[in-house]
This record gives structure tokens, sequence and C-alpha cells, in this order.
């Protein structure tokens, strides 16, 4: 009995995985499905060539017809509709047109996902250098949000776009690169869909290699200087997670860490090339279940984690499945509540008088049911002009559990705006395709560029062709 037990417990460790993996993207539930922002649209059109989708956007110059752009339709802040508008769906629009083994270059259609990237890549021992943590988001997706990774090596997704073609709202294409088109470019770069249609996409590769897993436990207080020489100042260290406790025992105390070192034998890559599939997804998702209904279930939640993290110190995995996660198990079907995303920027210098701050917050609102924290590194990179990180930063992904009905979307409204405040009172900044709890004044302090941002968007786009509720929202 006792060995059936530990092979259960075992299994529910091995499962956890797919959270431990997955928790710590850019969008977790289509905005459709959140029951926070219903609209109702006049239809959603489909582009398979780049003829189809020039047709989608004449047709609709001559119609007057309002446009929004849609990949995966993660984003949770009305970034992918419009009222009445035409949803252009490109993910039909997914081709791998070219891997330059040379250059180390792939270019595709910007309705790939990062999973069809890896597919094609990963038999040539390539690898991208930065894509989203779940592999499951299309790439013109993930590059109109300005989207990182877990990669500390090699900037932004941003930094790794040699170029693209671009059709704006005339449907004439642009070429666009960091040196071709840089205003428009810097524009579109999350831009959110509100400039036209990025159709395709040439990124800079790195070679797969295999690492070695190194995991840590510490307080929050000693996560800085640990990052700074056990990490960055590590040349064998490439990639990196985090996550504080949410648990009501040690609450915003303890942490863990993940970290991917490049193993010493990397003759064993080939035995770990095979890209992985993600099947278990009961337990994970039990789990996660618990942590939603009450403190015993986060109490659980955390020591199961803690497990996890010391069963993998050691294991092997190679940079292509360290990069490969799906969000299956984070389906969540309640017609009463749902889960949202906030994702705050801190910089690392302030991490150890920030964390405090938003304890505070957090205990004042005992109900507010926060799921899980997930940090990760930010390199610094104003190549966008909506840049959240101004410098070297800290990100934090915060997972909640909320109701859909009036009362409780402002109670959360209320928190996320202390929350925010906290987080610009240290010099931080959050990310922009979440729900729009933020007020205006909150987007331009922590968007110095916000106006720029909109003058940009009245000048490329001046008949509002691309629109979304984002734009609405925020626009001045």
């Amino acid at each position: 009995m006792k060995t059936v037990w530990m092979v259960l417990l075992y299994l529910c460790i091995f499962s956890l995985s797919i959270y431990l993996y997955s928790v710590q993207s850019n969008g977790p539930a289509d905005e459709l499905h959140q029951r926070l922002l219903p609209v109702d649209i006049k239809t959603v059109k489909a582009g398979m060539s780049k003829a189809e989708l020039q047709e989608i956007v004449t047709e609709a110059k001559k119609n007057e017809d309002i446009l929004s752009i849609a990949g995966m339709q993660h984003s949770q802040g009305g970034q992918t509709v419009y009222p009445n508008g035409i949803m252009i769906d490109m993910k039909p629009y997914n081709q791998i047109l070219e891997v330059d083994l040379q250059a180390k270059t792939v270019t595709v259609q910007s309705g790939a996902t990062w999973a069809d990237i890896q597919e094609a890549i990963n038999p040539h021992g390539l690898s991208l250098k930065v894509s989203q943590s779940q592999n499951i988001f299309t790439v013109g997706g993930s590059l109109s949000v300005n989207a990182h990774g877990l990669d500390i090596r090699n900037g932004g997704l941003s930094d790794t776009v040699s170029s693209m073609r671009f059709m704006n709202a005339d449907g004439k294409i642009l070429q666009l690169s960091p040196t071709e088109n840089r205003e428009l470019f810097a524009a579109v770069i999350g831009g959110y869909g509100l400039f036209g249609i990025i159709l395709d996409v040439t990124l800079q590769l790195t070679d797969d290699e295999l690492y070695e897993i190194e995991t840590n436990s510490m307080s929050y207080s000693d996560y800085p200087s640990y990052f700074k020489q056990q990490v960055k100042d590590d040349p064998e260290a490439a990639m990196h997670l985090a996550r504080i406790s949410i648990s009501p025992e040690t609450f915003m105390e303890e942490m863990y860490t993940i970290t991917y070192k490049s193993a010493q034998d990397q003759k064993q890559l080939a035995d770990y090339q095979k890209l992985k599939t993600e099947n278990l997804i009961a337990v994970p998702k039990f789990f996660l279940g618990l942590s939603r209904i009450n403190d015993a279930g986060k109490n659980s939640f955390w020591e199961t984690q803690k497990i996890y993290t010391e069963k993998i110190d050691g294991n092997l995995v190679s940079r292509n499945n360290a990069m490969r996660s799906d969000s299956e198990f984070m389906e969540y079907d309640n017609s009463r509540k749902t889960e949202i995303l906030q994702e705050y920027f801190v910089p690392i210098g302030q991490f150890e008088e920030y964390i405090p701050a938003l304890k505070a917050v957090l205990e004042a609102h005992p109900d507010f049911n926060l799921l899980n924290v997930t940090i990760r590194y930010v390199e610094q990179n104003d190549n966008a002009v909506l840049s959240y990180a101004k410098e070297d930063m800290f990100s934090l992904v915060l997972l909640i559990n909320q109701g859909t009905d009036a009362e409780s979307v402002e109670k959360t409204q209320e928190v996320v705006r202390e929350m925010i405040d906290a987080t610009l009172a240290h010099d931080g900044s959050y990310y922009l395709p979440y729900f729009g709890y933020p007020t205006k004044k909150q987007m331009e302090k922590a968007y110095p560029r916000t106006g720029e941002f909109f003058e940009l968007k009245d000048r490329f786009d001046p008949d509002h062709r691309f629109m979304n509720l984002f734009y609405e929202e925020y626009r001045p």
C-alpha cells in the first residue's frame, strides 16, 4: 500500500510540472470566454494568403468597416475585438516559409505558433532565442504584445526580429525592421494590432543545447543578490524563473527558483531532443482547483510545488523542451467566476522594498483570491514605443480568480489599481494585454510615451481602420 501511495505522489509531482512550466505566460484565457468583455462583432474573416488578407483590408476600406486582428485571442483587455467590427482571424495564415541553417533564422507567417516553429527547427538542432513561455501563441500575437520569456541572455522577443512584412490600412505591404521604417516598427511591436497586419516575420535562432536544472529556496529578501551572483553573473545560466509563496503560512516571504544551466556533457543532448508532449493534466488541474477554494488548498499546493522543485534538481532537459509548454490544464469553466492575469515590472534594486508593499496591499484585501506569482527577469529594452522595461527588471505574473458580477469586478479593480500604485511608487510598470482595470493616469505614468503612441496611430492609420477596445479605453 505504501508503494502505491508513493507512486501516486510521484505522479502528482511529475504532473505538476505542467503547472510550473505553464503559469508564467502572457494570458491564460480567451477574452471572449471570460465573460468580462462580451462583444458583438459583425463577422470573422480569415485569409490563408497575402492576397486574401489584402482583399479583406481593401474591401473594409471600401465599405468603411472597422477591422480588428486576432491570433489565439488570449489578450484580456479587448485588444482583438471591436463592436460591430470585422475580426481578422490570423490562425490559418500559419506557414513556415524558410529555415535558413547558415544564417540561423526562420521565416514564418504570423499565424504560426511557437509550437509550429519548434517542430520545424528542432530536427536541425536549432532553437528560438526568445519565445513566450507557453508555445500555443501565434508569432504575430506575441509581437503585438511585445512578449518576453524565460531566456535571460537574448533580450526581449523584439530583439530577435530581423525583419517583417507588414500590411497597412491601405493594403500596402511594407518592410519593417530595426533599421527600415524604424518608427513604424517600434509602434507595431507592442502595438496590439492597431497599425495593420503583421504578415511574415524573420526571427533569429540559436543552437539547441542541453541544460541541467538547478533549484533553490530562499527568502524574498535574499533573491536579488542570489539572482545577480548565482544566475546573472554565471555565464552557464541560460533561463530562469522563480515563484513566491501564496500560502498563508509563508505568504510573500518564501521563494523557490528554477535555473537552467548549460550541462557539462553536451554529448547527451541527442537523448533529450525529442520534443515532449504533456498529457497528464488531471493532477495539476486538481491542485489548482484546491488552491482556488481555501487557504488549506493554497498551503497544500505550495508544499507540493516545493517537493517538486527538489525532485527536478539536477535533471537534464533540452533548450527546446524547456521552452515548450501548453496550458490545457488551466482551462476553467465556471459560470460565475473567471481568471485573469496581472503582470508588474519592478527594477531589480527595488525588489526587496517592493514585495512588502505589494504584500500590504494584498493583506488589506483578504478576499482577493491570488493563485500564483511567477517571477522572471526582463532585460532593459526600449525598442518599442510602449516598452515596459526601462531598466533591468523583475517581472511578477499574478494569476487571480475573481467573480464576473459587477460587485466582484469593482472589487478586483480596486485591488489592481492599488497594486499598480505600489508598483509605480517603486519605479515599476505593468503589462498592457490584460483587462482594463488600470486608469489612464496609471498608464501614462507607466508608459511615458503613451501620447506619442496614440499620435503615431492617428498618423499611420488616420481613418482608424484598425481598432480595438483597448484603444477606446485608453486613447487621450
